[in-house]
């Protein structure tokens, strides 16, 4: 049922036939029949009589209400991300961490090009995605993504803690990770490599340490140059000073070193305000919250990160 309702979601202006549902979902015309019978009874679908098609209906609108309330952090951060849409020209999303999994959960602004995630796209919580969280997140949690990216090879781990420590350093993440490598990445990833020739597996294992860090260049990288920037992106600290979301912006073209510390000027205001009233440091062994100051010209001054 949750798959409709998520379905329906995804395809606001696309309304769709019972033959989609059944198509999009792999279901049985019984079981979407007797799911979408229930969620039009509730008011939680709408089907229109003459074109035959579905929509999320009313009483959904009750439900979102009521979530702005009792998640009163994610609604200030999509505030945050409309409000930094307009100052920098660019999208904007809001990502959240469930289990092992990013939801973007928010996406605001028109951009040029559709970036890789839409509201209610479920991304693996593994590198090369979401650096921005796991620079700061705790001991544990950072080892853990760093084996979804790296397993057991010591060379690629060693670049990831690199990657999250120069995170740390500038106070937000820059990302040149293209929808089309993204889709690379996850590709390659569920190959299982133990049962391929030793050389094969050896030229796997060279591709995921490009593919999982390729996103990653150096500030001094001249490749920075020609490479559209896909994503700049800054956590939210929560009450207990841990990262609970991040608020990113989508460029998905190429800019100046000075264009992305601008935008993440503007950035990591709207994150600091969303988290300046909670604890800077959490006994569990988070990274503290990074404080920033920046020159009238956008150069970042000074960058005081906490540690392990």
């Amino acid at each position: 049922m949750l798959d409709v309702v998520e379905l329906l979601a995804r395809s606001p202006s696309a309304r769709l036939r019972f033959s989609d549902v059944v198509r999009e979902l792999d279901l049985t015309q019984a079981t979407a029949h007797a799911i979408l019978k229930t969620l039009c009874d509730r008011g939680w679908a709408s089907r229109d009589p003459v074109t035959k098609t579905f929509a999320l209906g009313p009483a959904l609108a009750v439900v979102a209400a009521r979530t702005d309330t009792a998640r009163p952090l994610a609604h200030a951060a999509r505030s945050a991300a409309l409000r930094l849409s307009r100052e920098v020209g660019y999208a904007c999303s809001v990502v959240e961490k469930f289990g092992d999994s990013l939801v973007v959960t928010a996406f605001e602004g028109e951009p040029a090009t559709q970036p890789s995630g839409i509201p209610g796209d479920r991304i693996p919580y593994a590198p090369p995605f979401g650096v921005a969280m796991a620079a700061w997140d705790t001991v544990e949690e950072q080892r853990a993504w760093i084996r979804r990216g790296a397993g057991d090879n010591l060379e690629r781990a060693q670049r990831l803690e690199q990657v999250l420590a120069h995170t740390r350093e500038r106070g937000f993440d820059v990302d040149w990770t293209t929808p089309a490598l993204a889709q690379a990445v996850q590709v390659v990833g569920t190959l299982d490599s133990s049962e391929m020739p030793t050389p094969v597996r050896r030229i796997m294992d060279q591709l995921l340490i490009e593919f999982t860090t390729i996103g990653f260049l150096s500030d001094d990288n001249p490749g920075r140059r020609k490479q559209p920037v896909v994503t700049i992106a800054a956590p939210v600290f929560d009450e207990r000073g841990r990262v609970a979301l991040m608020v990113a912006a989508h460029p998905l073209c190429a800019l100046s070193a000075r264009q992305i510390r601008e935008i993440g000027k503007h950035l990591t205001d709207e994150t600091t305000a969303l988290s300046e009233s909670r604890p800077a440091h959490s006994s569990d062994g988070s990274w503290a919250a990074p404080q920033r100051a920046f020159s009238s010209d956008g150069e970042e001054r000074e960058a005081k990160t906490g540690g392990t």
